[in-house]
């Protein structure tokens, strides 16, 4: 049985910043938030040297990291190494992204995530498809040949897999899209992205039940001018949740402002991660396309940006740093907003009693010192 309290640090629990209190975990779970001075005088204490404590992060579209790719690598051991990796950023739970590719790799990638989720609680939480239902015109890196209208057999092989499909991103011009309300109705999230849709096309994709939009500004039809409005414009008007990636490169910081000040508690800081991410590499394939890595930028030899390498801490402090937006805020757009957007938010995404105790540490100079992963504590 675990039992401890972590104690002397700043707790940032989603709704308030505490100081001079302890989190008490037993076994998986956080099973209270109270004063130090209360806490029972025999039980064992971790203590945080004053070092800001938060909710573990979610990152809702990791296409890799630790020098991996799932897309290029699809296994059990694939997640294993992602999920290390991204502990030592602060990440305790992500969604393994696959971008385009054939039905075949598909049903192999949920098979996958079957088997791993079999073993491994609160950690990877379901697989996120980044296509192939998307714009050929808005397609990024992912490959033109594999970009199709889902058949009804996939149909419905994704809404068999429900349980393990957490989120599926689809253009919202494409005729996949007729399906929303099946695939919203059986679990699953529908994401707008890689969309060339006019702004009433993607309007209508959120009223038959899609919920969120992947990394906002990238790979979507802009705001062309104060008549035309596009999916940007469509995804800012709408009270659906985004992701958005906050390396300064995939967006202007400025941009990230404007968001931020329309989407307000429904923006979410995702990674887009490669890679790259967490490893000192500077060349790596990205289902059959070779992306370099300069100065921590991913791009091909086109020049098209292909991910980031980018990890969730560095991306808070962006937001702090960058964006302007205050510490505690930036912690809520990387653990309580995503935790919400997919669902989760009863048992992740908050410090508060009755949580899956999955935790971060960090200094003020945003260094992860520690994460707690279903109750076991882990030194970085």
């Amino acid at each position: 049985m675990i039992r401890y309290a972590l104690i002397n640090s700043v707790i940032y629990t989603g709704t308030e910043i505490l100081r001079d209190y302890a989190v008490i975990i037993d076994n998986d779970t956080i099973s209270a938030v109270i004063p130090q001075a209360e806490l029972p005088k025999n039980i064992n204490t971790i203590d945080l040297d004053g070092h800001n404590l938060t909710a573990g992060f979610i990152d809702l579209q990791v296409n890799g990291c630790g020098g991996v790719m799932f897309n290029c690598q699809p296994s059990v051991e694939t997640l294993e190494i992602m999920q290390k990796t991204n502990l030592k950023s602060g990440t305790t739970s992500y969604l393994p992204t696959l971008i385009t590719a054939p039905d075949e790799t598909i049903k192999s990638a949920v098979e996958t995530m079957r088997e791993y989720l079999s073993a491994h609680k609160n950690q990877a939480l379901g697989l996120h498809l980044e296509g192939p239902y998307l714009s050929v015109e808005k397609r990024g890196i992912h490959q033109a040949e594999y970009i199709r209208t889902a058949a009804p057999e996939m149909i419905r092989f994704l809404c068999d897999n429900a349980d393990v499909v957490r989120k599926i991103t689809l253009a919202a011009e494409n005729p996949t899209a007729e399906h929303i309300p099946m695939f919203v109705k059986q679990g699953i999230v529908v994401s707008i992205g890689h969309s060339n849709a006019d702004y009433d096309t993607a309007k209508r994709a959120f009223r038959r039940g899609a919920s969120f939009a992947t990394h906002l500004y990238n790979a979507m039809s802009p705001i062309g001018s104060a008549r035309t409005m596009g999916v940007v414009g469509a995804v800012l008007d709408s009270p659906v949740y985004s992701g958005i990636i906050l390396d300064g490169l995939h967006v202007a910081f400025g941009n990230a402002r404007i968001a931020k000040a329309v989407k307000q508690e429904r923006l979410c800081i995702v990674t887009d991660a490669t890679a790259a991410a967490g490893a000192d590499i500077d060349v790596f394939d990205f289902v059959g396309t070779t992306v370099y890595v300069r100065n921590g930028r991913c791009y091909d030899a086109d020049g098209t940006l292909g991910g980031s390498s980018i990890t969730m801490i560095e991306s808070v402090r962006n937001a702090v740093e960058q964006v302007g937006i205050p510490l505690d805020e930036a912690l809520r757009m990387a653990t309580l907003y995503p935790a919400r957007a997919i669902n989760i938010a009863h048992k992740l995404g908050s410090i508060e009693a009755g949580k899956i105790a999955n935790l971060t540490v960090f200094t003020q100079d945003y260094r992860i010192i520690g994460t707690v992963l279903n109750g076991c504590w882990q030194s970085h």
